[in-house]
């Protein structure tokens, strides 16, 4: 059986950002636990705020276009989301917003968030450990984008003591955590490889 490709980001750009440390970890675990790994940035896929005039003059940006082909490619996603205000940054939902808006030929709307599963994890410096952020963006992919979102994830409290100087965790509590969902988004992907 080949292994599954699965697709990581963050929803941070932000330099030294936590999320952007529990992406790089999550795929780290991915490469061990056996599974094809693509690390991507948001950064690389710059797009103005969704303006629905905008789209109907330009259509979607480039950059949506891009990613949504690269989230196709994959059969599993793991995205690490921050915390802003009880909700998901506005970076995370404006990318998410433009890439529900491509469609390639007479394909169904939404199609990149179907036919593959999709994992959470949330990394932030207070006790809920993004939690309230990852309760947002499940409603979002599953309601509003009818995304399989699998039911583990991970919320790293007071990431910024949660990773050691070689970005691995220094809990084992959360080390396990991690690789729970791993090992649960792999199965998953799996039936769509």
């Amino acid at each position: 059986m080949p292994a599954p490709k699965i697709l990581v980001f963050a929803g941070s750009i932000r330099t030294g950002s936590m999320n952007g440390q529990l992406a790089a970890l999550a795929a780290k675990e991915f490469a061990l636990a056996g599974a094809d790994v693509t690390r991507i940035s948001l950064l690389d896929y710059p797009m103005p705020l969704y303006d629905g005039d905008l789209e109907s003059r330009s259509g979607p940006p480039a950059p949506a276009v891009s990613l949504k082909r690269m989230i196709e490619q994959h059969q599993g996603v793991f995205i690490a989301s921050p915390e802003y205000n009880a909700s998901v940054t506005p970076l995370l939902k404006n990318t998410l917003d433009w890439v529900s808006r491509v469609r390639d030929g007479n394909e169904a709307p939404l199609a990149a968030y179907r036919n593959r599963a999709f994992a959470l994890g949330g990394a932030s410096n207070g006790g809920y450990g993004a939690m309230r952020s990852l309760m947002a963006l499940r409603q979002v992919l599953e309601q509003g984008c009818g995304a399989l979102v699998i039911p583990d994830q991970i919320a790293v409290a007071r990431a910024g003591e949660a990773f050691d100087e070689m970005d691995n965790f220094r809990d084992e509590a959360n080390s396990k955590r991690l690789k729970a969902v791993v090992k649960s988004l792999i199965e998953f992907a799996r039936h769509y490889a």
